[in-house]
């Protein structure tokens, strides 16, 4: 058996620190609660730009690091060529969308009465992000401005995304919160071989814990090839969308460890590599006889500051420390820092394709003078792993891990 090289990959890649945190809540989560979870390392990536171009000083450098950039110019053109993957092709000749899957990106921004965006930030988010700010009253109106975010992240992942914002973040709305950006990404992808609905049968399927559960199996005719490939310890199969679009191959990748409970350790391979899932697999076409794929639909949600900064982003988040100089002018000199980053996936997988769509939101407040508030923290995983990539760039959309495919059904 072996283990998997590095290869060629493509001009750009989701960078290492989006793809290690999402291997970290998968992995935490799944030694905690055995929960199922599914991440998205392109709109955490894309958040982080975002707070980096109104950023400085050393907070700006550390974020330069964990998104693998030199310079704004360098960081604004890896977020441009992103943002085009998830937007739809439009056939010049009709203005029509042309290929598979269907992908949507938008990007918003709320700021506070009072406040004014700096005339870079506010060219960024129109020019890059393609986001008009909206004044709002954080002080008066919270709960007018979350359900105003929640519709805005329904709308824009086509109803999956529901209460992005919660109960937490309406607590950490006051009158020194300045700004929330968010985005939100919606991903619908078919086989390029559809499975046989009549053939998906009731199996088994078997809990780390030692439990087992009856979930529906997908299955396909033994003669059907797949690319895959084996290594040590565990297996990874490839399944393509269907696409029209020479420059966009997008598949989902299934990680399957040799062992019930190899789940773990596997995860800890990749926390430990996290470039694996940026590289070519090499994977061969091959017949598999024995060959079935649970169905599952499930969401996830988590409050990620405090796993951003046990990683070492954390000059953001520290009211006494943090540089975003660049939002906005009216703080009265009160510094700004990120006080909560809000993220919720879903994601359905079946017998035509997959469905997902992921939101995140950034709650930023203006720092208080005398008293100092924790940070707090919520985060989450299960027994194989996956994640929805475009290979011809590397870019990685989605990741995750299922425990249990009837939870949240």
């Amino acid at each position: 058996m072996e283990s998997p090289r590095q290869a060629e990959s493509g001009s750009f890649n989701t960078n290492f620190f989006c793809l290690k945190l999402a291997n970290n809540i998968l992995l935490k989560k799944a030694a905690e609660d055995g929960s199922n979870t599914v991440i998205s390392p392109f709109s955490f990536h894309l958040i982080l730009s975002m707070i980096a171009a109104g950023s400085a000083g050393r907070t700006l450098e550390q974020l330069f690091r964990c998104l693998g950039s030199t310079s704004l110019e360098e960081m604004n053109s890896s977020a441009s060529r992103m943002i085009d993957l998830a937007l739809p092709v439009i056939d010049g000749r009709n203005g029509s969308a042309i290929g598979d899957p269907d992908l949507s990106f938008a990007n918003g921004a709320w700021v506070a009465e009072g406040l004014k965006l700096k005339p870079y930030f506010q060219e960024i988010l129109a020019g890059l992000y393609h986001a008009v700010a909206k004044e709002v009253d954080f002080a008066n109106k919270a709960e007018q401005v979350v359900a105003e975010v929640n519709a805005w992240a329904e709308t824009a992942t086509r109803g999956l995304i529901k209460n992005l914002l919660t109960t937490e973040a309406l607590e950490a709305l006051t009158d020194n919160t300045a700004l929330i950006l968010a985005n939100a990404l919606y991903f619908k992808g078919t086989w390029a071989q559809l499975f046989d609905t009549s053939r998906t049968k009731t199996r088994v399927f078997h809990l780390s814990d030692g439990h087992k559960v009856h979930v529906p199996f997908m299955t396909s005719l033994g003669f059907q090839r797949y690319l895959y490939r084996s290594f040590a310890e565990f297996k990874i199969l490839k399944l393509p969308y269907k696409s029209h679009h020479p420059a966009r191959e997008f598949a989902m990748y299934f990680f399957l460890p040799d062992a019930r409970d190899g789940l773990k350790d596997l995860l800890e391979m990749f926390k430990a590599n996290p470039e694996y899932l940026n590289i070519r697999f090499d994977l061969v076409e091959e017949k598999i006889p024995d060959f079935w794929i649970p169905r599952f639909r499930f969401e996830f949600e988590l409050e990620a500051s405090e796993a951003m900064i046990q990683m070492g982003l954390d000059l953001p988040f520290d009211r006494m420390k943090a540089e975003l100089t660049g939002m906005v002018y009216g703080s009265t000199g009160r510094r700004l820092f990120v006080k909560k980053v809000f993220h919720k996936c879903l994601i359905e997988v079946n017998e035509e394709g997959t469905e997902a769509a992921a939101s995140t939101a950034v709650i930023i407040e203006m720092q208080q003078m005398q008293s100092m508030y924790p940070i707090a923290s919520f985060v989450a995983n299960h027994p194989f792993m996956f994640m929805i990539r475009e290979d011809i760039s590397g870019v990685v959309f989605f990741v995750g891990s299922v425990l249990n495919p009837l939870l949240n059904n």
